[in-house]
């Protein structure tokens, strides 16, 4: 098993830039984030270069994240926007080295048809899908539990499932974040096992909270096991919240090392 450490909620005792260092010194093999538009891609590079970690992935951009707002994909006007943001995005990928990207859906505005809100995510996820692929990048969906996030569009892996078929992108693939999953849907071991043909990468955290996967009602342990099961070789994003120090939860880390030795 391959960890990445989300530096948007990983040691965040440190300025970002100084985040990368601690999560290789932690034992992590890569990083991911949220949003790295506010530093150079450059920078980031340089940092990334520095402690020998992989870039496994970030967001598209969200649009007025301080507005509220979680995706431009299903706005409707917001086209243009959007597909700035595509371009933006992969301009970043391209320095960090990054093959996956994930778009998030949004949040339909009030008095939008959800279907009608669907088929705009879906034409926007058509033209992303294409650009990444000319640019040999993968592109992600995720669905996102509505307890943390109430009215996002793409709230399930049935759902994502639709979505995906009905755009037909060969490089478009599901981003399987197990805390959501575990909240908006559950049965975790058959999801995953349901869903390991279209997975590209999985997240962690601990249930209901969002701290440490090592507590809460989710054994992470044994989703590993099934994880190993199906095959899959990507990296495992841990977003979550860290308690207390960073380092002074990562019993778990070290735990899920030995176990796969």
């Amino acid at each position: 098993m391959r960890f990445a450490a989300n530096l948007s909620m990983m040691f965040t005792e440190r300025p970002f830039l100084e985040r990368f260092g601690a999560a290789a010194a932690a034992g992590f093999d890569a990083v991911e984030f949220l949003f790295p538009y506010e530093v150079p891609a450059e920078r980031i590079r340089a940092a990334l270069e520095t402690h020998g970690l992989t870039q496994a992935l970030f967001n598209l951009p969200p649009g007025d994240w301080a507005a509220g707002e979680r995706g431009t994909a299903c706005l409707p006007g917001r086209e243009a926007e959007f597909r700035d943001g595509v371009a933006t995005a992969i301009a970043y990928a391209t320095v960090l080295g990054n093959r996956l990207l994930h778009c998030m859906s949004g949040i339909p505005p009030a008095g939008m048809e959800r279907e009608a809100a669907l088929a705009l995510y879906a034409d926007n996820l058509r033209h992303a899908a294409a650009a990444c692929a000319e640019a040999g990048l993968t592109l992600l969906v995720e669905p996102i539990n509505n307890r943390d996030m109430p009215g996002y569009l793409m709230n399930g892996t049935t759902l994502a499932r639709r979505v995906i078929e009905e755009v037909g992108a060969p490089n478009l693939k599901l981003q399987l974040d197990l805390y959501h999953c575990q909240i908006s849907e559950g049965d975790l071991a058959t999801r995953i096992r349901a869903n390991a043909d279209l997975t590209a990468h999985v997240q962690i955290a601990g249930v209901p909270d969002r701290h440490e996967p090592d507590q809460g009602e989710v054994h992470y342990p044994y989703l590993f096991e099934v994880l190993a099961g199906t095959g899959y070789r990507g990296f495992i994003g841990c977003e979550y919240r860290p308690r207390a120090r960073t380092e002074d939860g990562l019993g778990w880390l070290h735990a899920a090392r030995e176990a796969a030795r």
